[in-house]
């Protein structure tokens, strides 16, 4: 699932930095991670989009959304992607040369503006098929946009940080319950150890996940989380709405689309779009700029 957490950086000057965890299943968080960066535009500014639950070879919208993705990409000035799991339906890629790659990742995400990278944490559905393959870097030789790791952490222009946290393995079920799916949990045995390395994240402000083949936001009374879904890249469904009593739906969409985010040092932008590019709901965060003094 996705989160954003928000903290002030100990400088000279006055600054606010943004940080964002992604995930897919499970609330966790990190500690010890891979660390990568992203320039940004020369005016500090930062525009990406969220999609998830998309890999059907163009069908049920995909590719629809795909174009509208690309449309909306050229307007803000795209600097990235984040792809919030499961990738490739329904059994992940059988290999790294499975022609599902071409067919539901670089074939239907061709235009211009999409034509950056794609950062992206792996869904249950990709842990049915060959997670090594999706993880190596040799996909990068085929698509140099695929970026995919089980977990990451992304500075952007120096205003964002990026946690990408793969949490498929905390689901008790998808281990004692797989019913008819084979997993490939190469890479994450012995469990304890895989999660004890993730600590829990503190101080979030948004929280976005894919999984739910949806667009919505919620938040609840006792908390400052903010949680956003945007797993409608393709096919779409109601899912499962177990809200506690002191939680509320702000916005709900069970179509196919995507999120937009713009970032300044002080402000944050968000959309949900639905299939046809339309602008469904959008909200911004302000942040107050504090001033920090050398100590």
């Amino acid at each position: 699932m996705v989160a954003m957490t928000c903290f002030q950086k100990q400088a000279l000057l006055f600054v606010l930095k943004w940080t964002f965890v992604f995930w897919l299943n499970a609330v966790s968080s990190f500690s010890e991670l891979q660390r990568f960066t992203h320039p940004g535009k020369g005016d500090g500014s930062l525009s990406f989009l969220v999609v998830g639950d998309w890999g059907r070879d163009g069908l049920y919208n995909q590719s629809e959304v795909a174009f509208q993705m690309g449309r909306i990409g050229e307007e803000l000035d795209l600097d990235f992607v984040v792809s919030t799991g499961d990738n490739f339906y329904d059994n992940g890629l059988k290999a790294v040369n499975d022609p599902a790659f071409r067919e539901s990742f670089s074939e239907i995400y061709s235009y211009k503006s999409l034509r950056k990278p794609w950062y992206s944490v792996l869904g249950n559905h990709d842990y049915r098929g060959d997670v090594k393959a999706q993880l190596d870097p040799i996909l990068r030789r085929i698509d140099r946009r695929w970026f995919c790791l089980r977990s990451f952490v992304l500075n952007a222009a120096e205003i964002a940080d990026f946690f990408f946290v793969d949490t498929t393995p905390f689901v008790d079920a998808y281990f004692n319950e797989p019913e008819d799916h084979i997993y490939d949990w190469r890479g994450i045995y012995p469990r304890e150890t895989y999660v004890s390395n993730l600590l829990k994240a503190n101080n979030v402000d948004f929280y976005m996940n894919g999984h739910d083949h949806c667009l919505e936001r919620i938040s609840c009374r006792n908390s400052r989380i903010q949680f956003l879904t945007s797993g409608a890249g393709s096919k779409a469904w109601r899912g499962d709405e177990k809200l506690r009593n002191d939680c509320a739906v702000h916005f709900f969409y069970d179509g196919q689309g995507f999120m937009s985010v713009q970032l300044s040092s002080t402000n944050a932008q968000m959309r949900f779009y639905d299939v046809d590019g339309k602008a469904m709901y959008q909200w911004n965060v302000t942040r107050q700029l504090h001033f920090h003094s050398e100590m």
